[in-house]
């Protein structure tokens, strides 16, 4: 049964081709792993280990300037390490519910550019701000940013910004327009520019302005995530040109249908949509 359990988990994370079992499988298990290291270092009484401080040293992303030629990989590494457990669920809770309802129209190429772009895009925001203001001048050097929470914003502004009227119900609070859910974060983030955590507010609206532009560049035509899309290697020559100009012809109609679809959306919203239209959104986002 284990075994079973096992095979579950990993078919789901890493062959389902789903990238929201792949993103929340791959940061739970570091967690979890980082959690056991840190768990055997603790039994073994040398205080000298202090995992935190190699995890901030190693895989952070730093704001410094200096450090980044030598941690260069960490505009990476950084999306995918937390501060503690309620770090990871409520990222994780956060990219599910919203990764569910961008993936009704999107693509997963799609999502992961947004995730990675968005956690690049807050690494860089972070570090330019830290620059910029004068307030942080004095701790440039030992100032670090960790967590999924830019790549999560990116794909939250981006659904918002794709179907800024689609409605989701919230505990206590009742049904929210994406739109305002939105909103609501990048006001709090704005506001937490003042506090402890200014590192990660900063890198938050920097994922956020990544989702925010990548929806609108989609809107008019170009899709950046293009850069993720699968070349094929075989190439096929028959002599059936009349066929092919026709299913040419028919990808045209198809695409342009799909367009109309999204630019009703931006509009008017996802709830203006004929039955018929959400099915032929819906069937494109599976392609």
């Amino acid at each position: 049964m284990n075994s079973t359990l096992f095979e579950e988990l990993k078919f789901k994370v890493f062959k389902s081709g789903n990238p929201i079992f792949f993103y929340v499988g791959i940061n739970t298990l570091i967690f979890v792993v980082m959690a056991l290291i840190g768990v055997v270092i603790f039994l073994s009484g040398n205080p000298s280990l202090a995992l935190d401080g190699l995890v901030r040293e190693y895989l952070a992303f730093p704001a410094s300037l200096e450090r980044l030629p030598l941690r260069f990989y960490t505009v990476i590494t950084y999306q995918f390490f937390h501060e503690g457990f309620l770090h990871l669920l409520f990222n994780m809770l956060w990219l599910y519910w919203m990764g569910q309802i961008f993936l009704d129209f999107m693509k997963p190429r799609q999502f992961h550019f947004i995730y990675l772009s968005g956690g690049i895009a807050g690494a860089l925001f972070f570090c330019a701000a830290f620059h910029i203001f004068p307030v942080f001048a004095a701790n440039i050097s030992s100032a670090t940013v960790i967590g999924s929470s830019a790549s999560v914003m990116a794909i939250i502004v981006a659904s918002a910004t794709l179907v800024p009227d689609y409605t989701i119900r919230l505990f206590l609070i009742g049904d929210v327009k994406l739109k305002y859910l939105a909103l609501a974060y990048i006001v709090l983030d704005l506001i937490g520019v003042a506090s402890v955590n200014a590192g990660g507010s900063f890198a938050h609206l920097g994922g956020a302005l990544l989702g925010f532009v990548y929806i609108k560049a989609l809107q008019n035509g170009k899709d950046w995530s293009n850069l993720f899309k699968k070349k094929s290697k075989l190439k096929v020559v028959r002599n059936e040109g009349f066929k092919r100009n026709a299913g040419s012809k028919e990808n045209t109609v198809a695409q342009h249908e799909i367009d109309a679809i999204l630019d009703k959306i931006s509009k008017t919203g996802y709830d203006k949509l004929s039955k018929e239209e959400k099915d032929t959104l819906f069937k494109a986002s599976k392609h």
